[in-house]
């Protein structure tokens, strides 16, 4: 079922989670252990991550380099299968411009399509470690839109081999919005300018980058509006977990951590005292969030869930 048809029948606000796939060589019961604690909480669906490419040099025995392709995190199509299959939920895969030929991405989809998959999230994704600015594959996408619109043009039965008959797809596609504005934005305005085409190329809801203050969410979500941009939108929680985290998120998502929290967070001297400060706090601005009607809360468990079912037991 799609992400839309979901909210749209709910009575009651929706919980979903966000996974990563496993790092190369480990099973898929690394996964299905992390899952496991979410299902007391009937989430309506799962997202899982998609890591692209990156690449190592090695030094050859002539003392040239070579360049070598590895990809830490693999399987998010297959990922996506298991999971409907043994929690019979929706899975709704990442799909990202970086490191993806159009020709590719049609086939990704293709074989989505094949296995009864309904949604996705439709991200530029970020640049790799080797690289200062995103890059997209020379015959990829440089933006999230025309990835929307590649996908849109699927669904209307637009394939890019004109000479095979094929199907129209059905996906729901979801795009990623950002309360504090993306940090390759020049302000506000002009990201919700981009967000708002994303919507009108076909994107039908909207889930959150991470936030810890939840008017910045109310602010964002009015902006929305006022931009006449209506789809449906999805508020996405990360709780901190560690002392690494304090600076880590700021530096890497580019979010401020608001004075309350930070006042409670300089008192832990631990690992553990961080970890309990996070649930607190996310348990606080789910409540809020609740309260405010929205149509689901979205939680980013990087693959660790026990912060998250604690905060769920409270909420759901």
């Amino acid at each position: 079922m799609k992400v839309t048809q979901h909210i749209k029948e709910a009575k009651e606000t929706l919980f979903s989670f966000e996974i990563l796939p496993p790092l190369k060589g480990k099973s898929i019961q690394s996964i299905f252990d992390g899952i496991d604690p979410m299902m007391e909480f009937k989430p309506k669906f799962v997202n899982v991550t998609y890591h692209r490419e990156e690449y190592i040099y090695k030094e050859r025995e002539n003392g040239l380099l070579e360049k070598i392709a590895i990809r830490k995190r693999p399987g998010t199509v297959g990922i996506c299968a298991a999971i409907m299959n043994k929690y019979d939920v929706d899975a709704v895969p990442h799909l990202i411009c970086g490191g993806f030929s159009k020709e590719e991405t049609e086939n990704a989809l293709i074989d989505l399509q094949f296995l009864g998959i309904d949604n996705v999230l439709a991200l530029r994704g970020d640049s790799i470690k080797t690289e200062s600015v995103f890059r997209p594959d020379p015959n990829g996408h440089q933006y999230a839109v025309e990835l929307i619109r590649q996908i849109t043009d699927m669904n209307e039965g637009h394939y890019m081999l004109d000479d095979v008959d094929l199907e129209p797809t059905n996906f729901c596609i979801g795009a990623a919005g950002y309360p504090e504005k993306h940090f390759e934005a020049m302000n506000l305005s002009t990201d919700l300018h981009y967000l708002k085409a994303k919507v009108e190329a076909g994107a039908e809801y909207i889930t959150t980058q991470m936030f810890f203050d939840n008017q910045k969410f109310y602010d964002f979500v009015d902006a929305c509006r006022a931009m006449d941009i209506n789809v449906p939108i999805i508020p996405g929680l990360k709780p901190i977990k560690s002392l690494n985290h304090i600076s880590f998120l700021p530096k890497f998502f580019h979010i401020d951590l608001p004075e309350a929290l930070s006042k409670e967070l300089m008192k832990c001297k631990d690992n553990k005292s961080v970890e309990q400060v996070g649930i607190e706090w996310g348990i606080q601005q789910s409540k809020e969030l609740k309260e405010y009607g929205v149509p689901c809360i979205h939680y980013y468990t990087m693959s660790n869930s026990s912060q998250v079912k604690s905060i769920a037991k409270e909420i759901f």
